[in-house]
C-alpha cells in the first residue's frame, strides 16, 4: 500500500513491532516519526529506515 504524502507518529520504535512499522511505513514511503523512551534502540531504527525519520 503506498504511503507517499503520509505522516505516521510510531511509538515503541526502538525495537520488536514497533521497529518492525516504522521501517515498513517508511519504505512504503511514509514520512515517519519514531518514538520510545529507549533512545539507543530508536538511533538503531533509524539507521535501518528509509527515507529522513523524526526522532523523538
Amino acid at each position: 500500500m503506498p504511503f507517499q504524502e503520509k505522516k505516521v507518529l510510531v511509538t515503541g520504535a526502538a525495537g520488536g513491532i514497533g521497529r518492525a512499522t516504522a521501517i515498513r511505513f517508511a519504505a512504503d514511503g511514509a514520512q515517519v516519526t519514531i518514538g520510545d523512551i529507549n533512545e539507543a534502540g530508536l538511533r538503531e531504527t533509524a539507521a535501518m529506515m528509509a527515507g529522513n525519520p523524526r526522532v523523538h
